[in-house]
């Protein structure tokens, strides 16, 4: 068989929704200034709404001392510079400036920058482990955290060197460490235990303290992933481990700049000869071009900001705390969500099929969009369990009390639809609504 023709014969998950859904639910366009109100471009016009969709939680995407720094760091050296692989000729005493002031930051001996947060966590499972090594993970773990594990498998040739345990679980946790411990015994390696700061879907936290109390029975390395928390969790925004007052004990210390510093990037952050050790194997790193100098410029500033004034977490967790109290009074379900990460669950038919559950969901959303110009994401099956629709909030420190009450009476006025089965699969679909003009349900 042709491969094209191969590839062109699966159903993925998401490409089975392509023809009703690309370019409004799936790839859809955002333009304008980057905040809470930009302009939604979709197959059928363009229209104002309010953005709770955004990696900006800090607000600092438009901040006039960020946009500053960054336009400067163009001027000065272009887009180009530095034109190389680190490791070959894209070094400079501003990367290794940015790495010292990470490493303060993160509380840690040294840090390395990474071009992308997905590819680096990936190429750092694959490096820090070999064949004889043992993971044990969270069950709910990001999916570069998964792509890395899948990695570790492919090299342990098919022998069982990765265990789960079910989210946040201690009792489990021990359990799987019990077991890495005596598999390691019998291959010579060790523990590496990886899980999450935030819970970027759920916005629960990962238990630091629970799996940090069992370094006294057992003998492992903790990497955690901090997308989430870095800039938002604990009193300087030094993370989920500042939070929990267990920074010291987390070994190795992952965030990335795409979420807090609305930037692009990220780094590791440990002790200084574990640090040397992944600059001079990350294959991630040694052959990939090093971050534009304008970008790292532009973090210098955006960790400026974050060190230097509190106003920005406040600001944050003002419109945090509004909008999740303001939710949780008119009775929405919002999980075990203890940071900024808002997911709104609305409850339907658990005996509804997964299309009849995204159906539903996708009229939903239709309708915030369309009839309230609410801007944010759906999560439906398998990601939620059936019969279950999770909107993704996210609060930025750029958002209003207004534009938290406005939000909050759409999605009243949404949740009394959908509990009298208004958006329940109709004859019309999406598309011939929004080609008509009207949107009603």
């Amino acid at each position: 068989m042709d491969l094209f023709e191969k590839c062109l014969k699966k159903v993925t998950d998401l490409g089975k929704y392509q023809a009703g859904g690309d370019g409004y639910f799936m790839f859809p366009k955002l333009e304008g200034e980057i905040g809470p109100e930009m302009n939604f471009r979709t197959p059928f016009g363009v229209k104002p709404v309010l953005n709770w969709s955004l990696n900006n939680y800090l607000g600092l995407a438009n901040d006039p001392e960020v946009r500053k720094a960054d336009a400067e760091g163009a001027v000065k050296y272009g887009l180009a510079a530095p034109m190389g692989a680190r490791m070959m000729s894209g070094q400079t005493l501003l990367h290794e400036e940015l790495e010292a002031r990470l490493a303060a930051h993160a509380k840690k001996e040294a840090a390395f920058v990474v071009n992308f947060g997905y590819q680096g966590m990936v190429s750092i499972l694959d490096t820090i482990v070999d064949r004889n090594d043992v993971i044990v993970y969270d069950y709910e773990a990001h999916a570069c955290i998964m792509d890395g594990i899948f990695l570790h498998k492919a090299k342990c040739g098919g022998e069982k060197m990765s265990y789960v345990f079910p989210h946040n679980d201690m009792a489990k946790l021990e359990v799987q460490l019990q077991r890495a411990t005596k598999r390691v015994a019998e291959t010579g390696g060790a523990i590496l235990v990886v899980t999450e700061g935030v819970f970027g879907m759920a916005g629960d936290l990962g238990n630091l303290k629970g799996i940090t109390d069992l370094k006294e029975k057992y003998n492992f390395r903790l990497l955690i992933d901090d997308a989430h928390g870095f800039g938002t969790m604990g009193p300087n925004g030094g993370g989920t481990g500042e939070h929990f007052g267990v920074q010291d004990k987390v070994d190795l210390y992952f965030a990335t700049f795409a979420k807090a510093m609305a930037g692009i990037g990220g780094f590791i952050s440990g002790p200084r000869n574990i640090i040397d050790f992944l600059r001079m194997n990350l294959r991630s790193q040694i052959y990939a071009k090093s971050l534009p100098m304008p970008m790292v410029i532009g973090h210098l500033k955006r960790l400026d900001l974050i060190e230097q004034n509190s106003k920005y977490r406040e600001n944050l967790w003002k419109i945090v705390n509004a909008l999740q109290d303001g939710f949780r009074k008119e009775g929405f379900d919002l999980g075990k969500t203890q940071s900024p990460v808002t997911p709104v669950y609305m409850h339907g038919d658990p005996n509804a099929s997964d299309v009849e559950c995204t159906a539903e969901a996708t009229n939903m959303l239709l309708d915030l969009r369309e009839n309230y110009g609410i801007f944010c994401s759906i999560v439906v099956y398998p990601v939620v369990p059936k019969g279950t629709v999770m909107f993704r909030v996210i609060p930025t420190a750029s958002h209003t009390l207004e534009h938290v009450k406005r939000t909050i009476e759409a999605f009243k006025a949404c949740k009394t639809k959908l509990d009298a089965g208004k958006y329940k699969a109709k004859q019309v679909d999406p598309w011939t609504m929004l080609k008509s003009g009207k949107v009603e349900f």
